[in-house]
């Protein structure tokens, strides 16, 4: 890619403008926001959400082939995790005082989102493009039993506790969960990253494929583009932020749920990485693409619930966890799918076909209820 701007001519910054123009422009909006409140700067302050999330997606791309895989796919869903949670818990201090379900909407639409759509997608055009493609079944595995109980865990059994009336954990069983959450995904991050490091590596790849065998970018381009990724996720979050009431009023005023705001959030936040997964799966890089997802997923969940726990704690309020049975049944559905799809060891078209009626069935549920 041939770079003409300044910065490459002198520092050989080899970056895109756009990816560096688009969170300034988030920076500025922002600072109009607060003497502009029409319909038609919100539209504008929606736009440069979006642009500003593919900046980020490619700065997290440029640090992850830096520093190569899997520590690459890991920097992405962390990056992702922080936006989730600065979102979630900045929001649930301006409701303190009532139930928040925010979190719990927040984090399931996140893993349906990704289990049916991110991996649905991700598997349908693999399919279609390479027929079947490979993947290493025991990173999968180690993933997936991971996320398996750790959404049962703080998705499904507040619904069973006894201790405090409705799907709602006590304080101490609150702790207990969001300590067990961190145990779980600290535990999946050493055996991604130290242990069984081998279990998450690119397994096929098409030869000549640019992005797998490009050389590195350079030290200034990688520190450059981690201090826009950072500037990025920061404007992420505080336009997500400007936006949420503007989305909440939308819903109501179309006489949907109130969860689809949760959707909608999760929507925003995964969409870096979901460019990023399906983008590695049409490339036939299918184990770069399930890094992300899988990955994503459980960062989501086992850092967002520890951080919602902590925020609840001290701001004295309560958060309610557990979800509904139609919910818990796609969850179950989805879980069991996916095992079963990753099974053999390859994959195809038709387990992405339904993995993406799921995620229609889910949508459409949440609309109508």
């Amino acid at each position: 890619m041939a770079f003409n701007h300044f910065l490459y001519k002198r520092w050989k910054i080899a970056l895109p403008l756009w990816s560096i123009i688009s969170p300034v422009i988030g920076l500025v909006l922002l600072a109009l926001a607060a003497t502009q409140q029409s319909g038609i700067f919100a539209a504008i302050m929606g736009i440069s959400l979006i642009s500003v999330v593919l900046s980020a997606v490619h700065h997290a791309e440029v640090v992850a082939h830096k520093v190569g895989e899997p520590y690459g796919t890991l920097i992405l869903a962390l990056a992702i995790t922080v936006i989730e949670v600065s979102l979630i818990v900045s929001i649930m201090l301006t409701e303190a005082g009532q139930d928040s379900t925010l979190a719990r909407d927040t984090v399931f639409a996140a893993i349906m989102l990704i289990l049916s759509g991110i991996i649905g997608m991700s598997l349908f055009l693999g399919g279609y493009l390479y027929k079947e493609q490979a993947f290493i079944k025991q990173g999968v595995s180690a993933a997936l039993v991971t996320l398996s109980a750790i959404s049962v865990l703080t998705l499904v059994l507040p619904n069973y506790t006894t201790t405090q009336e409705g799907p709602i954990y006590s304080n101490s069983q609150l702790i207990f969960v969001a300590i067990i959450s961190l145990v779980l995904y600290g535990s999946f991050v050493a055996v991604q990253t130290i242990r069984h490091r081998d279990y998450f590596l690119p397994k096929d790849a098409i030869p000549g494929d640019e992005d797998v065998h490009a050389a590195p970018p350079s030290n200034l381009t990688t520190g450059f583009s981690l201090l826009l990724l950072v500037v990025a996720l920061t404007v992420v979050v505080l336009l997500s932020k400007k936006l949420s009431p503007t989305i909440e009023n939308i819903v109501v005023s179309l006489g949907a749920p109130k969860t689809l705001v949760g959707v909608i959030i999760a929507a925003v936040i995964l969409l870096p990485e979901g460019i990023a997964a399906i983008r590695a799966a049409s490339q036939n890089r299918l184990q770069t693409s399930l890094n992300l997802a899988l990955g994503s997923a459980l960062a989501s969940i086992g850092l967002t619930i520890p951080a919602v726990a902590i925020v609840t704690y001290f701001a004295g309020f309560r958060v309610t966890l557990g979800i509904d049975a139609t919910s818990t049944l796609l969850l179950i559905l989805s879980l069991f799918t996916i095992s079963i799809s990753f099974n053999a060891g390859k994959t195809n078209i038709l387990q992405g076909i339904v993995l993406l009626v799921i995620l229609a069935t889910y949508m459409f549920i949440t609309v109508v209820p």
